[in-house]
């Protein structure tokens, strides 16, 4: 009879689920999260967890965002759930959410894990310390919505793109490499630093840091930048703004400069641990090795 039901269901295009039993997955923290059934109901807390949802095809599980989302464009109507300022755990509470997915950034987790645990609501939290991180997070996110052959397609199709940058890379000379990412009221700049997934980035594309020891200490002197004298410079931002930068004194001697290897890159790629930081790596390789990109 059971078969029957379930060859009924499969010719009315009723799924039946596959998660019969509880659910019961690890976070980044050690902690314990227990799901009853896939979660139908998301709120990802910060762009890159919305990024991770909505590449694995639930976009329209999604039912709130905060306020620094940019994309995709087709979930920018849902609720707002903090920003800035912090996070609203009765604005979240208002969603009935069944999974929220958090970063340890902006104090989101130690805002929302205590209260949403108080009131049975599963939170989890990742991190995103390297691509790696990226791609554990992708097969978490798709084992928890029951969707574990999507989450295998999607980073199976990333690690490809990955190995072949890899590929084309791998025995080139190394630039060395500093990425700008900010700047500071004091005149101090914020750069990309080795063991991030920014970092990792900037490696696996075929390049090194040009500016050592920034691992614990992402604040750096603009004399320090200019003595290090890297072979491509690199500003997380606009033209405009990379402009502006090498017009100030004494930045238009240095060799990147000098050589053309001084270029803006997409913070959205670089910035953002998700899928889009596959498009980074790639462009961030075309740039460290052209003569392995011409077509």
């Amino acid at each position: 009879m059971r078969r029957l039901w379930v060859l009924l269901a499969c010719m009315l295009g009723v799924v039946p689920s596959a998660q019969a039993e509880p659910l019961v997955v690890r976070d980044a923290l050690d902690r314990t999260v227990t799901f009853a059934a896939p979660p139908q109901r998301i709120v990802p807390i910060f762009a890159s967890n919305t990024e991770i949802v909505t590449a694995l095809g639930l976009a329209s599980r999604v039912v709130g965002i905060e306020a620094y989302t940019r994309y995709p464009k087709e979930i920018l109507d849902r609720p707002l759930v903090g920003g800035r300022l912090g996070f609203s755990v009765d604005a979240v509470v208002d969603l009935h959410p069944d999974l929220l997915i958090v970063t340890p950034s902006r104090q989101a987790a130690n805002q929302l894990i205590d209260p949403m645990e108080r009131l049975g609501i599963p939170i989890v939290v990742v991190l995103t310390r390297s691509v790696a991180e990226i791609l554990s997070n992708i097969r978490l996110v798709a084992k928890i919505a029951a969707i574990v052959p999507r989450g295998e397609e999607v980073v199976s199709a990333l690690e490809t793109r990955m190995a072949r940058v890899q590929e084309k890379v791998a025995g080139r000379p190394k630039p060395s490499v500093i990425m700008i990412t900010g700047q500071l009221g004091n005149g101090l700049m914020l750069v990309a630093r080795e063991g991030t997934y920014t970092g990792d980035a900037i490696a696996r594309a075929g390049g090194r840091f040009g500016l050592p020891g920034t691992i614990a200490l992402a604040q750096v002197s603009p004399e320090a930048i200019l003595k290090a004298d890297p072979d491509v410079l690199l500003f997380a931002g606009t033209a405009q703004g990379l402009a502006d930068l090498i017009g100030r004194p004494g930045w238009s001697q240095m060799r990147a400069v000098q050589d053309k290897r001084a270029h803006a890159v997409s913070r959205v790629e670089l910035l953002i641990p998700g899928p889009r930081t596959f498009d980074g790596i790639e462009h961030l390789a075309a740039l460290f090795h052209p003569e392995a990109f011409a077509k």
